[in-house]
């Protein structure tokens, strides 16, 4: 089961944006797959968002049989704002004690609000999201900029990622999120938990919801499909050996 979370900057985007994405993803890797159409900013804030994505992750860990047809392995998954609020369930279901997620599938997250990074300040990644337009979707998301640092809204605030699901963290060279993500998959592994991490050269912001128009979104999109498999080989190998 794979509960993915779209991009939009916590603003834009719906379910509808994401279905060629999602049919896509359901068909390569098996999975059934739930998109989630959260409520969106300036209308409904930070962290109106960050609640529907947890009612629909816990909805999808409680239905998971009746949904996939059998007690499958859940993901939580995201590009963007979606990768943001994927990182955010992945802490939120520790500290609730569930539900169990198999991985954290963290596509360009936005994990800071730190407009110093040497990725937003490079002029080539000026591309479809600019510096000036992510300003704009934290005005929007999170108006009181104190409240920019709390791990709901940052999760690269948290004070402790140890006892994580692993994370598969997909980044883009040309994307002002860029080094945002990263740093975020490097903490991860500070804190033991398994990572891996692609940078896709040559590519900008928003490439990996570009299906049939980028060969790299294809490309990554094999990637995550790819990981699940090697996660439920790793599960039918220990299965036999029991």
């Amino acid at each position: 089961m794979f509960v993915y979370l779209h991009g939009g900057g916590w603003v834009l985007q719906d379910i509808d944006g994401y279905d060629t994405l999602g049919r896509q993803l359901a068909e390569k890797s098996g999975c059934a797959v739930v998109l989630v159409d959260y409520r969106k900013a300036p209308e409904h804030p930070f962290p109106a968002a960050v609640e529907d994505s947890w009612t629909a992750l816990t909805w999808a860990g409680e239905h998971l049989a009746e949904l996939a047809g059998a007690q499958v392995p859940l993901y939580v998954g995201g590009d963007s704002a979606g990768g943001n609020l994927s990182a955010v369930m992945a802490l939120r279901a520790r500290e609730n004690g569930g539900p169990a997620i198999a991985k954290q599938v963290l596509i360009y997250p936005a994990t800071d609000a730190d407009f110093t990074r040497p990725s937003y300040t490079e002029e080539e990644n000026q591309t479809l999201l600019t510096t000036e337009f992510m300003s704009w979707f934290w005005d929007q998301y999170v108006p009181d900029a104190e409240q920019r640092k709390h791990p709901d809204a940052a999760p690269f605030h948290a004070e402790d990622l140890s006892g994580l699901p692993p994370a598969l963290v997909i980044t883009a060279a040309h994307d002002v999120l860029r080094d945002e993500g990263e740093a975020y998959a490097e903490k991860l592994q500070e804190a033991g938990v398994e990572v891996h991490q692609r940078r896709w050269e040559g590519q900008m912001h928003g490439f990996f919801s570009m299906v049939n128009v980028l060969p790299a979104s294809a490309e990554a999109l094999d990637f995550v499909v790819e990981s699940i498999a090697s996660d439920v080989h790793a599960e039918l190998e220990e299965a036999g050996e029991r």
